[in-house]
């Protein structure tokens, strides 16, 4: 008689446990249960990861209702456990914070767009994950992972802190709650959001899949914002398909965010999945060794990086990739004319104190007219209705809310926050010409499918014309500086232009396929 197989939560895929579902092994009960207590012992207490800000009180009720259900086409998700990261709002018992005490008690009027479409999809919302305060636009030199209401997200693979409290190794920021609570199988999977970064950071950071989509194809409606012109929802997960299967869900027109009347998307993410995905492709490497000086992507990597890399470029060539060695033209991440501004460091653990750093033009001017338009529009049961009320707040509160300051929130209050002034348009006009003389170019002129960065390194040339990445695991590193810590991951990412997610998908499967290079974190057993 042969035994049932056992389902552990621990490190189990998405679409492992759809089929441990629709077998009947598991319940939803049981699946939201098996975190819960994941949490409890890694979370909360052993390690202290301090991924998860808070569970959902309602989480094991509404797991109860979905027993019955089975994961279908119409509700691919049912029963499966999700976190979502806290600056996406949901219309429950369950405060939307950013990671802030100054939204302590905010509750959102309803649920993000992409919270509804989770549900409707079957998804039992486990609770909101922590992050880097306000997704790190709050203060210069804020260290990803680290929040005025929840503290410090610890890396699963390096937990260990420094003597004044901060991981040695970082989470990943700003997603970085939502990356690590995957990593730890604290969650089925999660979703995090980006502007530029905050998915890939925590993605590399933690041997994650994600998926940072085209501006448009994922709604913004109900996500506190940093930059409209870049934001976006995406996945975090253990595999590719699973970020497909989410992507499949997440990925819709919304009549609120005009940015999805743009949409294009294939009927199915999952289809193209091949592990010959690869062959024939073109696949650039911006870092030519005829031109040292331009090449901020691979050229300041670690031996150890450079030799993961090197291995990963060789797995894309023995898939039946062409790789295209070549710079990107150096205005691609240099930017244009005018889209950084200097702002006073006031951080006061920062080494750099008292000089200016640089902050994008853009984020800081979206900043207060996006963020007032959120506080306006979804935030009830607080007194917090503007940006300079959040200022106010933290003022009379720094003792507890201002361990890095405020300095970028400063800058964004002092703009008019309308749009209206000639600064703003003309550095979203350089983003804009940056991308076109940059990432566009060099794909043009190269003939590419595909361009491949080092972890989160391009995350910035992808996100400023709202391009699409998808990184998955490519191998581990050490150390931090001179300091010498356990193995931890580094990802390969794969960006495109817009709407360009299946094929990046595709790549990324048969590189991951090929390679199998996760390994979930050690001293996470099963319970």
């Amino acid at each position: 008689m042969t035994e049932p197989r056992r389902t552990t939560v621990d490190d189990a895929s998405l679409s492992e446990l759809q089929e441990a579902l629709a077998q009947g092994r598991v319940t939803s009960s049981d699946l939201t249960k098996a975190y819960l207590a994941r949490i409890e012992a890694y979370d909360r207490n052993g390690p202290a990861l301090n991924s998860v800000r808070a569970t959902n009180p309602d989480a094991l009720s509404i797991a109860a209702g979905l027993d019955a259900l089975k994961p279908s086409a119409r509700q691919p998700l049912a029963g499966l456990p999700i976190l979502v990261k806290d600056n996406i709002a949901t219309g429950d018992r369950q405060p939307t914070t950013a990671g802030s005490l100054a939204l302590e008690n905010s509750y959102a009027r309803d649920d993000a767009f992409v919270v509804k479409k989770l549900r409707d999809a079957g998804a039992v919302i486990l609770g909101k994950a922590n992050l880097t305060e306000f997704a790190n636009i709050l203060a210069v030199g804020m260290p990803s992972g680290y929040s005025s209401i929840a503290g410090y997200v610890r890396n699963p693979y390096s937990p260990r802190l420094t003597v004044d409290g901060a991981p040695v190794v970082l989470p990943g920021g700003s997603s970085a709650g939502s990356a690590v609570a995957v990593a730890a199988g604290l969650c089925a999977a999660a979703i995090g959001t980006e502007t530029s970064g905050s998915l890939l950071s925590p993605a590399t950071q933690n041997g994650l899949v994600t998926v940072k989509p085209t501006v448009g194809l994922a709604s913004r409606s109900g996500i506190i914002p940093i930059s409209h012109s870049q934001d976006t929802a995406g996945p975090l997960t253990r595999t590719v398909r699973d970020s497909a299967i989410l992507l499949n869900v997440l990925a819709a027109h919304d009549p609120d965010d005009p940015a999805t009347h743009l949409l294009q998307r294939p009927q199915d993410y999952t289809a193209d999945l091949d592990k010959n995905g690869l062959k024939g492709a073109r696949i650039g490497v911006p870092s030519d060794p005829d031109d040292p000086l331009n090449d901020p992507f691979y050229g300041p990597l670690t031996p150890r990086a450079k030799q993961v890399m090197a291995q990963a470029i060789a797995v894309l060539e023995d898939l039946g990739a062409t790789v295209v060695r070549a710079a990107v033209p150096a205005i691609g991440w240099i930017g244009g004319p005018g889209t950084t501004m200097a702002v006073l460091n006031r951080n006061p653990l920062s080494p750099a104190k008292g000089t200016p750093g640089p902050a994008s033009v853009v984020f800081l001017y979206e900043l207060k007219r996006d963020l007032n338009l959120y506080l306006r529009d979804w935030a009830s049961r607080t007194d917090i209705k503007t940006l300079a009320d959040v200022i106010a707040f933290n003022a009379a509160n720094a003792d507890k809310a201002l361990r890095y300051g405020q300095d970028l929130f400063l800058a964004a209050e002092a703009t008019r926050g309308d749009l209206s002034e000639l600064e703003y348009r003309s550095a979203r006009a350089m983003d804009l010409l940056a991308a076109e003389r940059g990432i566009d170019a060099y794909i043009s002129r190269h003939k590419l499918d595909a361009v491949v960065f080092p972890g989160a390194s391009g995350s910035a040339i992808a996100a400023k014309p709202g391009y699409p990445s998808v990184q998955v695991p490519a191998g581990f590193i050490s150390g931090v500086g001179t300091t010498e810590t356990p193995d931890y991951p580094l990802g390969l990412t794969f960006a495109g232009r817009a709407w360009s997610e299946a094929t990046l998908l595709r790549f990324a499967y048969a590189y991951e396929q090929a390679t199998n290079a996760r390994r979930p974190p050690p001293d996470l057993p099963v319970l």
